[in-house]
C-alpha cells in the first residue's frame, strides 16, 4: 500500500476511492484523499501524510505515486436552506478562483471515474471561470443580476447576480514587481508540471512593461534565487531554462525566500506579487495545511500579493493549494494546458495580477415579505458570521481588475397575499415600511483600496425585474445542474446531464470556452 495512503489511515484522514480508467495517468486504483476539518483550524495540524512520512529519495515517491492516485481536497458541506425569518443575513467572502473547472476538465479528458468527487467541485469556481455580459460601470463594482424560474426546482426561483470590478478603478502604473516561485522537487518531472510551468512563465514575461521587474526562486530540498529584479525578457527565458527537477520538496522554505525577495524589490505604490507554481504536495518543513496557511497570513502582512498556479496530477494537492491563496490575499488557477496558461497570464493578465479590491465580503439581506428561505450555491469555504461584515480585521477575498464574481441563490418564495409578520407568543416580528418595497434582498459589498486598511460599503437593492440575459442566464443553469449531479447533491432536484447540456448549450452560441463545457458535459452523459 502507498505509504501516503498508511498514513493518511493512521492520521483519522477521510480516505475516499475512486477509480481511474486506462485512458488516465494509469489504469491503477484512484485514491482521492478528501480532508473532513477546517483548514485554519490548529486541530487539523498534522492530517497531512507527509508530517509522518518522508521520502529519502524523490524516485520513492514517483514510484509509490504510480500506484495510487493521492489527490487531497477539503471536504465540502453543500449549503442547506436558511429560513429567513430566523436568518436574514447571508455573509461570505468573495472569491475569484477558477481552480475547480480546469481541474474537472483534466479529469474528464483523462477518462477518469467521477462518482466519487464531490469534495473536488466547488461550484462557485466552475461558475466563476466564464464570463458574463455587465452593461453598467457606475461604481467600483458593476452589478448584473436576474431572477427566474429555477429550473431543476420549478417551485423556486434562482437568484443569480454578477459583480464586476471596473478595470479603470485604482489601478497603479507604478509597475510591477512578480517573484516566480517554482516548484522544482522530483515530483514536477512530468510534462504536466515543470516543463508547463517554464512555457507558463515565458508567456507571462513576454508581458511586462518598462516599469515590470521579475524575480526568480526554485525550491526543493532548499530553496534557490536564480535572478532577482530584471526586466530582461532572454535572461528571464535562461532562467527558466535551467531548472530541473529533482529532490524533496520543502514549499515552505521557497515561501519564505520568495516573499523576502519581493519585499526587497518592493516598489512603492506598485503591484507587488509572489506567483507560485506547484502540484502542491510537500514534504519538507513545514508540511500541514494550518501550518502553511498560518505561514502564509504571516506573508501577507508584507503588503505583497499571491497568486497560486497548480499543475499535474497523481499526486496533486488541491487542497493546499487552495488554502494558501484563500489565506495570502491570493487567487488561484489549475494549469491544464499552456492555452489556460495564455488565458490566464496573458488574455486575463489585469485580472490575475493586479488588485483592485482587497478584503472584499459581501452580505445578502433577504426581505421575509418575499422570501421565505434561501440557499447559496457555492462558496462553503467563505462563509461568515454576520457580524464579520463589518470588522475591518476579518479578511475576506482579493479581486483583480475588471474580474467578475457570480453569486447564485434558489429562494422559496412567499405565497401571494401572505404576510411573513405573523403572530407569535414569545416574540413580535413586526417588518419595516421597506418590507412592503417588493425588493427581494439588498447586497452590500465592504472592500478596501490595495493600499488601504478601512473598508467602503457599497449596497445595491434588488427587485424582481426577471432575466436580463437570457443567454447567461441559461449557460449558468446548465453549469450548476451540472455541479449539483457532479456532487449527487441532495438539492440536485430534478437536474441530469442532459437537462444540464441543454441548458448550457442554448447559452453558448459563439463561445468558444462555453461550447467547450458543452462538449465535457456530452462526454459525461
Amino acid at each position: 500500500m502507498n505509504r501516503k495512503v498508511i498514513a493518511a489511515i493512521l492520521t483519522g484522514t477521510m480516505v475516499l476511492s475512486a477509480t481511474a480508467c486506462s485512458a488516465g495517468p494509469s489504469a491503477a486504483e484512484t485514491t482521492m484523499v478528501y480532508h473532513d476539518a477546517s483548514p485554519t483550524d490548529a486541530a487539523n495540524d498534522g492530517i497531512y501524510y507527509e508530517t509522518t512520512v518522508g521520502y529519502e529519495d524523490e524516485a520513492e515517491r514517483t514510484v509509490a505515486n504510480q500506484d495510487f492516485n493521492t489527490e487531497e481536497y477539503n471536504t465540502i458541506k453543500e449549503n442547506s436552506f436558511i429560513d429567513v425569518l430566523q436568518n436574514p443575513l447571508s455573509t461570505f467572502a468573495a472569491d475569484v478562483d477558477t481552480g475547480t473547472y480546469c481541474n474537472l476538465r483534466r479529469m474528464i479528458n483523462n477518462g477518469y471515474n467521477l462518482s466519487n468527487i464531490a469534495s473536488a467541485i466547488r461550484t462557485e469556481e466552475m461558475v466563476n471561470y466564464f464570463d458574463y455580459k455587465v452593461d453598467s460601470k457606475d461604481d467600483v463594482f458593476s452589478v448584473q443580476y436576474s431572477i427566474g424560474e429555477c429550473p431543476w426546482n420549478k417551485d423556486n426561483k434562482l437568484l443569480i447576480m454578477t459583480m464586476q470590478a471596473n478595470s479603470e478603478t485604482n489601478i497603479t502604473s507604478e509597475g510591477s514587481n512578480f517573484v516566480f516561485l517554482v516548484d522544482s522537487s522530483g515530483s514536477m518531472y512530468s510534462d504536466d508540471k515543470l516543463p508547463l510551468v517554464k512555457e507558463s512563465f515565458k508567456l507571462l514575461a513576454g508581458n511586462l512593461g518598462h516599469n515590470d521587474k521579475v524575480s526568480i526562486v526554485t525550491y526543493s530540498g532548499s530553496s534557490e534565487t536564480l535572478l532577482e529584479g530584471s526586466n530582461d525578457y532572454n535572461k528571464i527565458c535562461k532562467a527558466l531554462d535551467k531548472i530541473d527537477a529533482g529532490g524533496g520538496t520543502n514549499g515552505s522554505g521557497g515561501i519564505d525566500a520568495a516573499y523576502k525577495c519581493a519585499e526587497k524589490n518592493f516598489i512603492k505604490g506598485g503591484n507587488n506579487r509572489v506567483i507560485i507554481a506547484s502540484d502542491g504536495d510537500m514534504n519538507l518543513g513545514i508540511t500541514s495545511q494550518s501550518g502553511l496557511v498560518d505561514l502564509i497570513k504571516q506573508k501577507k502582512e508584507t503588503g505583497v500579493f499571491l497568486t497560486v498556479l497548480g499543475y499535474g496530477q497523481g499526486n496533486y494537492s488541491d487542497a493546499n493549494m487552495e488554502s494558501i491563496a484563500d489565506a495570502g490575499n491570493g487567487n488561484y488557477f489549475y494549469i491544464d494546458s499552456i492555452d489556460e496558461a495564455e488565458r490566464v497570464l496573458c488574455a486575463k493578465l489585469m485580472q490575475t495580477t493586479v488588485t483592485v479590491a482587497k478584503d472584499v465580503k459581501f452580505q445578502v439581506e433577504f426581505n421575509p415579505q418575499e422570501v421565505t428561505a434561501y440557499r447559496q450555491i457555492g462558496y462553503e469555504n467563505r462563509q461568515m458570521a454576520a457580524s464579520d461584515f463589518n470588522d475591518d480585521k476579518k479578511d475576506g477575498g482579493e479581486i483583480g481588475a475588471g474580474a467578475q464574481v457570480t453569486v447564485c441563490y434558489e429562494l422559496k418564495m412567499r405565497d401571494p397575499g401572505s404576510n411573513a409578520d405573523e403572530d407569535l407568543k414569545y416574540q413580535d416580528k413586526v417588518l419595516s415600511d421597506k418590507a412592503k418595497s417588493g425588493e427581494v434582498c439588498t447586497v452590500s459589498v465592504r472592500y478596501k483600496a490595495p493600499n488601504e486598511d478601512e473598508s467602503k460599503l457599497i449596497q445595491y437593492p434588488l427587485v424582481d425585474n426577471g432575466i436580463s440575459n437570457q443567454d447567461d442566464y441559461n449557460f449558468i443553469c446548465g453549469v450548476i445542474e451540472t455541479s449539483l449531479v457532479l456532487r449527487n447533491s441532495e438539492y440536485k432536484g430534478t437536474a441530469t446531464y442532459d437537462s444540464a447540456y441543454e441548458l448550457a448549450k442554448s447559452g453558448s452560441i459563439n463561445n468558444k470556452y462555453r461550447e467547450e463545457f458543452c462538449k465535457l458535459i456530452k462526454k459525461l452523459k
